[in-house]
């Protein structure tokens, strides 16, 4: 495995050539650093799962370049879907459509439907134009953790991560710290009105007010199955507890305003709720790396992305 920083434009290629080959790249979305595989490719998506010890059944999103490759995956698609993409791709949004034909059972965890979304950051985009024109459809790209774990930030969290887990021809792009920090907002466009599963960077504000349509935010325990929904998730291995008092040698994450308590160890003081998401990963794996036995949170309140910081939380907190 090779970690490349600041890559040049003919180490973009080369990656999308290894991709092509049925190598793993880890690269840098707006979002989180994915690992990504050919799309199309079963053997390889098929190390992505063996990587992360991921369930097989548990579906995967295909990255593309562009919404002109939108129905090269899916089919049916509805208006609002049509005018979703145009408004926020590229950037931290996934759409849930019925798949095509290239979408395989190995993509989909045997659903009639696949994720597909255009990442914002400049270097993923740049990656995946450069594996377009080498022959490739589009990159699936979870998130590059081990199952369950923290998403990581940067390369140096994909190395942590990942690193004994990849063979000697993966990469790892390094494209420097993700500015959103948390996964994008999932929605199923399979319906008459979108349903947001996973909220995130795109908020429920800017759905409702582009698709002028009464949103649905659930996550039925018998609906579409996509990434970032089990009760479980995110979680470090560090205990995460929310809203309590604290204890000495407790590990702290809150707004920069909460006050730090005597012999609490700060690990984030974020200045707003935008800032609060970019680093709350991060600050996770840091009460990991100063061996805390137990994280106490405190939420932002309000809507947008403090939605979606809360439901991380929660999942981070389960159990």
């Amino acid at each position: 495995m090779k970690i490349i920083s600041n890559p040049t434009h003919n180490e973009i290629k080369l990656a999308a050539k290894a991709l092509k080959d049925g190598h793993l790249v880890a690269f840098p979305t707006e979002t989180v650093y994915g690992l990504g595989a050919d799309a199309i490719n079963e053997k390889a998506v098929s190390r992505i799962y063996s990587v992360k010890g991921r369930p097989t059944d548990h579906p995967l999103i295909v990255h593309i370049s562009s919404i002109k490759q939108l129905d090269k995956w899916v089919i049916d698609i509805p208006e609002y879907a049509i005018k979703l993409a145009s408004e926020f791709w590229p950037g931290p949004m996934t759409l849930i459509l019925k798949r095509s034909s290239l979408a395989k059972d190995f993509i989909t965890g045997g659903q009639e439907n696949v994720g597909v979304r255009v990442p914002a950051h400049p270097m993923a985009l740049a990656l995946l134009n450069k594996f377009h024109k080498v022959g490739g459809f589009g990159i699936a790209a979870p998130s590059a953790n081990r199952f369950g774990a923290v998403s990581p930030t940067s390369a140096a969290a994909v190395d942590e991560e990942l690193g004994k887990y990849l063979g000697p021809k993966d990469l790892i792009l390094d494209g420097d710290r993700c500015q959103v920090g948390i996964e994008s907002t999932i929605i199923d466009c399979t319906k008459l009105v979108p349903k947001v599963l996973r909220p995130g960077g795109i908020t429920l504000e800017m759905i409702q007010k582009v698709t002028s349509l009464k949103l649905i935010f659930k996550n039925d325990k018998n609906d579409v199955k996509t990434s970032g929904l089990l009760d479980s998730h995110y979680s470090p291995k560090a205990k995460v507890v929310i809203g309590i008092v604290t204890e000495p040698g407790d590990g702290l994450i809150a707004l920069k305003k909460c006050p730090t308590p005597p012999n609490v160890v700060r690990l984030a003081s974020p200045a707003n709720v935008t800032e609060y998401a970019m680093i709350l990963y991060e600050s996770l794996r840091m009460g990991d790396q100063k061996a805390l036995k137990r994280i106490v949170v405190i939420p932002p309140d309000g809507d947008g992305i403090a939605i979606a910081i809360r439901d991380r939380l929660l999942k981070a907190a389960f159990g």
